[in-house]
């Protein structure tokens, strides 16, 4: 049985605890799993949603604003809108994180969309992938 709750993009999965129809789009929350050296969302800032990531399992590189910040199992960054973000996995142990955005207007569809672009024959294509995070409000840096 297919689990509604995740969707995997590449190597990445993203498994929903509370998406945008449980919460009236007033946050997003989903676990965010990222394997050793997986191909990650570029840099990109949101224009009107915050986001917190906490760390898990493992140690998540989540670039904020020009400097690297280690995400360790118990630590938080709060990226507030605006700012120019990225996250990587540069350890061989999976790097799991909790995220949450508020309010939650990136939520399973902007995902579920991204994965299809993304989880194709070849290379995806980028152009494609830039309208997907411009018509959630992701842009890129």
């Amino acid at each position: 049985m297919r689990d509604r709750n995740l969707i995997q993009i590449g190597m990445m999965e993203v498994r929903f605890l509370i998406d945008e129809d449980q919460s009236s789009e007033s946050l997003v929350m989903f676990e965010f799993v990222v394997p050793y050296q997986s191909r990650v969302p570029a840099a990109h800032f949101h224009s009107d949603v915050d986001e917190v990531i906490y760390g898990l399992s493992g140690t998540m590189t989540t670039t904020v604003d020009g400097e690297r910040c280690e995400v360790r199992p118990g630590d938080t960054i709060f990226i507030p809108r605006g700012v120019v973000h990225t996250h990587e996995n540069l350890h061989h142990e999976t790097a799991r994180a909790l995220i949450t955005m508020t309010p939650g207007l990136i939520g399973r569809r902007f995902f579920e969309e991204i994965a299809s672009a993304i989880n194709v024959v070849g290379k995806p294509d980028i152009e494609h992938v830039k309208e997907i995070m411009l018509l959630y409000g992701l842009v890129p840096a």
